[in-house]
């Protein structure tokens, strides 16, 4: 039997973390490079430490962790450790403070739809996320709020996503219509790779709107980008999809989280959700440029495309008016996901398929 690789200490921003096993290989060697360790993602995390840290500084963070690495026929389960049963599967949603925290890491409670509560990790620091990385923490899924008010959300997501025979140049279009509806009510938004096809961009916002108002305010968006822009759908339910980009605004729920900036993703060759510029993703069309291994050399060449996106926060009530516009015009609300509760205005929670009438509250 050979002998385990004996324990390693990284400097996490004058923290010392304890990488075990640091020869594990978490993505195997692909087109895109040689196999990746554990101990080369821990350094990762390290090398963009202004980046990773400006993009959950006090917020919850939900971790995808896939201990075993990210191999072949591995799965991630749908179940998460809300429940108290602790990870199912290769690899898993890790949404409760695991154990052995340290005791300089911070943590904040939040409660899900489902009424549950639960204590999450709260970064404020490169060594709370180097730790948990050192955990098995691939991607970092980030709550759009601050732990000094979690019901209070102070960031709107779009996240543009590839659907039937769409793909990343499309998002990419897309993308470039989201900056001129945002250019056109005074709102800045920040654009990132997802780390796989899509395209996400984020706005923050003053702290003083619920998940319900940021969620309308994004329903709006995404209909007015709808109207137009062709290749683009609003729809809940993928059967009416088709091929175009999916503006996904139900990823502004309470609990709905998408992968942070800096971020790696569960892919072969260890992608990164990556800050870019307007005119970067203008140019770009191969996201698969973001990796592991190219990623800390980019921070240190350009900086953070991100650095300035806490500078303003803005008010809500141009989207919130298209909301109100479109509702005076006779559109309904959106179906919630499917592990919410009734919600109130929702329209009925079932496939078109399944129903004869018209439930979708999509502009038809």
């Amino acid at each position: 039997m050979a002998s385990k690789t004996a324990a390693v200490e990284v400097d996490a921003g004058g923290r010392a973390v304890r990488v075990s096993s640091p020869d594990r290989v978490i993505f195997p060697a692909s087109e895109l490079g040689g196999d990746v360790t554990k101990l080369e993602v821990v350094e990762y995390y390290v090398a963009v430490a202004d980046g990773i840290v400006r993009a959950l500084r006090d917020r919850p963070v939900s971790l995808e962790r896939w201990p075993k690495g990210v191999l072949p026929g591995m799965k991630l389960t749908a179940r998460d450790a809300t429940h108290g049963r602790g990870p199912q599967g290769d690899a898993f949603y890790q949404k409760r403070l695991m154990r052995g925290m340290p005791e300089w890491a911070k943590s904040v409670r939040v409660h899900f739809p489902s009424g549950r509560r639960a204590d999450q990790l709260c970064p404020d620091h490169v060594a709370a996320v180097a730790w948990a990385a050192q955990m098995g923490a691939i991607t970092f899924h980030p709550w759009p709020v601050r732990s000094i008010d979690v019901d209070r959300p102070d960031e709107l997501r779009i996240d543009l996503d590839p659907h039937g025979t769409t793909s990343f140049v499309d998002a990419v279009r897309v993308g470039g219509a989201v900056k001129e509806l945002l250019d056109e009510v005074g709102i800045v938004g920040f654009p990132k790779t997802s780390g796989k096809n899509g395209v996400h961009v984020y706005i923050r916002i003053e702290p003083k709107w619920t998940f319900t108002d940021v969620r309308h305010a994004a329903i709006a968006l995404g209909r007015e980008l709808e109207r137009r822009t062709d290749g683009v759908t609003t729809a809940w339910w993928k059967e009416e999809r088709g091929d175009n980009i999916f503006v996904d605004v139900n990823q502004n729920c309470r609990d709905r989280t998408i992968a942070s900036a800096y971020s790696l993703r569960p892919k072969e060759g260890g992608p990164v959700s990556t800050p870019v510029t307007w005119d970067e993703l203008a140019d770009l069309d191969d996201p698969n440029e973001f990796t592991l291994r190219t990623v800390p050399a980019r921070l240190e060449s350009v900086g953070d495309a991100h650095y300035a996106i806490d500078d303003v926060h803005h008010s809500l009530e141009p989207l919130l008016d298209w909301w109100r516009r479109d509702l005076d015009n006779g559109l309904t609300d959106m179906p919630y996901p499917p592990e919410y509760p009734k919600m109130p205005g929702e329209p009925k929670r079932v496939q078109p398929s399944r129903n004869r009438s018209d439930t979708s509250g999509n502009i038809v």
